[in-house]
């Protein structure tokens, strides 16, 4: 059985600027999941909001920890939910 799920995580390093919005968003398109990815104020963060299988998002999260070629990520926060089922696609906020 699928089990669904809602991540929420925070990746915090060199992770503005690299292109990592768009790198998430190409691998949550791949894998099937829904929601965004946004940059946060100070310039050393970006948030994913997530939602589908759990396992895929566990396989976003391992990519999470390694970024794009030009990223450094030094920390991902992650916080685990109940699947709300709240987006349609993923996508990249401003």
């Amino acid at each position: 059985m699928v089990e669904m799920a809602h991540l929420s995580a925070k990746v915090y390093g060199r992770v503005q600027g690299v292109f990592f919005r768009y790198f998430v968003q190409d691998i949550a398109n791949t894998l099937g999941l829904k929601g965004y990815a946004r940059n946060l104020p100070g310039g050393d963060a970006v948030e994913v909001q997530a939602e589908g299988n759990k396992q895929q998002l566990e396989k976003l999260v391992k990519q999470l920890k390694i970024g794009p070629p030009r990223a450094r990520v030094e920390e991902v926060e992650t916080n685990w939910s109940d699947y709300s089922g709240q987006f349609s696609n993923f996508g990249i906020r401003y």
